[in-house]
């Protein structure tokens, strides 16, 4: 998620490093299979292995990581088949949030959704992989939102490795296809359209699978240098 500056002084040292690396894989910049030393990333953030554990087991949780007896942390390298189940599970959670948002958001909710499209929209001439987490993270805000702790729990879980398998297999440049649809689920739930709403959610998510290719593609990053891009931004 896009973190206010009034609240990174009260975010701990794990959730710091889980924000760092969520990012990072989700951008595809530390790339799948990429291998998570405890020391190290302990290391890059001044903070104990055990501190560096924790993070790596939450993010383990959302299916970002994948934790190897005996071998430590991976980036996970979901399939082409997982993510298609995922979108699968993915549309029921979302609709059950979508019907609960319509025609209740509040004024500030609707100008937070507003604000991070804005930065969904600025983000289109940058990498494909940036474009994606944004994206990810506007359906995390909606779940947000819905105030339900079990639903929000059950999207984070599929939600962020669903950002990460796109990562690897999307298409270039098909970013603005997803903030035109954004723009529109807003306008629907503002206008407590629950039919429209759904209906638009369920095709945003289809589009999502239909404009995804097979044929991975990155430019891995030592891990230190990723980490340090990441967590520079986190700090500013």
């Amino acid at each position: 998620m896009q973190v206010k500056k009034s609240d990174k002084q009260v975010i701990g040292k794990t959730e710091q490093i889980c924000i760092v690396l969520r990012s990072a894989i989700i951008e595809n910049v530390i790339v799948a299979g990429s291998r998570l030393p405890e020391d190290a990333i302990g290391e890059q953030f001044g903070v104990s292995r055990t501190l560096a554990k924790q993070a790596l087991e939450k993010l383990a949780s959302e299916g970002l990581v994948e934790i190897r007896p005996n071998k430590g942390a991976v980036v996970a390298t979901p399939s082409w088949q997982d993510a298609r189940d995922i979108i699968d599970l993915r549309i029921v959670i979302e609709d059950l949030i979508v019907r609960r948002l319509c025609g209740n958001l509040t004024p500030e909710q609707i100008q937070r959704l507003k604000d991070h499209i804005a930065l969904e929209e600025a983000a289109k001439s940058h990498i494909e992989p940036r474009s994606i987490r944004l994206a990810t993270d506007f359906h995390v805000l909606l779940g947000e939102m819905a105030n339900s702790p079990i639903l929000l729990k059950f999207l984070r879980e599929i939600v962020y490795r669903c950002g990460l398998t796109l990562a690897m297999y999307s298409r270039p440049h098909s970013s603005e296809c997803g903030v035109t649809e954004h723009l529109e689920l807003v306008d629907a739930l503002v206008a407590a359209d629950e039919k429209k709403a759904t209906k638009l959610m369920t095709r945003h998510l289809e589009n999502i699978a239909q404009r995804a290719q097979i044929k991975p593609s990155s430019s891995p990053k030592a891990l230190a240098e990723a980490i340090a891009h990441y967590r520079d931004t986190l700090a500013h």
